[in-house]
């Protein structure tokens, strides 16, 4: 499945593009899910020691399932394609792997 395919079937369980806040909604959506990520992984820190083989590889799964669902569906409704989003990621990191830039902070370095 390619990333473009993967965005038009998360787009099969999605709100109208034109429902009343939707916009704010996926933002708010791909925030909360995020955070679900992180506390599985403040809690294999917490109370795992941050021991890898412990880690709930299942639950993170579903997790970054849920981020990528609310990825594919946000872009969709900024008429953005997710191909196009990660080929231009990977152009961009490529870039800055190129300039021994990849660490560091700033959009534009």
């Amino acid at each position: 499945m390619d990333l473009d395919e993967y965005q038009r079937g998360a787009l099969r369980t999605a709100a109208p593009r034109d429902k009343r806040n939707e916009l704010f909604h996926l933002v708010l959506g791909l925030v909360g899910e995020s955070g679900e990520l992180a506390e599985k992984v403040k809690k294999w820190v917490r109370d795992l020691d941050s021991e890898e083989s412990r880690i709930d590889r299942a639950g993170i799964a579903k997790e970054l399932g849920d981020v990528l669902w609310y990825v594919a569906v946000l872009a969709d409704h900024l008429d953005l394609s997710l191909d196009d989003i990660a080929t231009a990621n990977l152009a961009k990191l490529a870039s800055r792997q190129g300039r021994g830039v990849l660490g560091g902070s700033g959009d534009d370095r």
